[in-house]
């Protein structure tokens, strides 16, 4: 992961996603973060939540595509319990060494 991805903001994030820690994701996250999932708005907590921790949310970083922007952007697998796997895109702003935002959908 760490060849392809870069960024130490979205390294942070994925990590913590993937191991399920929901203190690490929130430190890895500014306090005004905010995401959209396929272009539309979502309420952050909300949605993590529901698609990544109570439903054991995982980004397949050993097929990881397409990356770009520093590490910043990236097409791979994402699956969770509730949806299985799907091709999903990813894109994140970093501000101060945080992830300020980040945009996910299909790919």
């Amino acid at each position: 992961m760490s060849e392809k991805l870069t960024d130490p903001a979205v390294l942070a994030f994925v990590t913590a996603l993937n191991a399920g820690d929901r203190a690490a994701f929130r430190a890895a996250l500014t306090d005004d973060a905010a995401m959209s999932d396929d272009g539309t708005e979502r309420d952050l907590g909300d949605w993590t939540e529901r698609e990544v921790f109570s439903s054991q949310g995982h980004l397949d970083t050993d097929s990881l595509e397409s990356v770009t922007d520093g590490g910043r952007s990236f097409v791979t697998t994402y699956s969770n319990a509730t949806w299985g796997g799907m091709r999903t895109r990813w894109h994140f702003v970093v501000r101060d060494g945080k992830v300020a935002r980040f945009e996910t959908g299909q790919a």
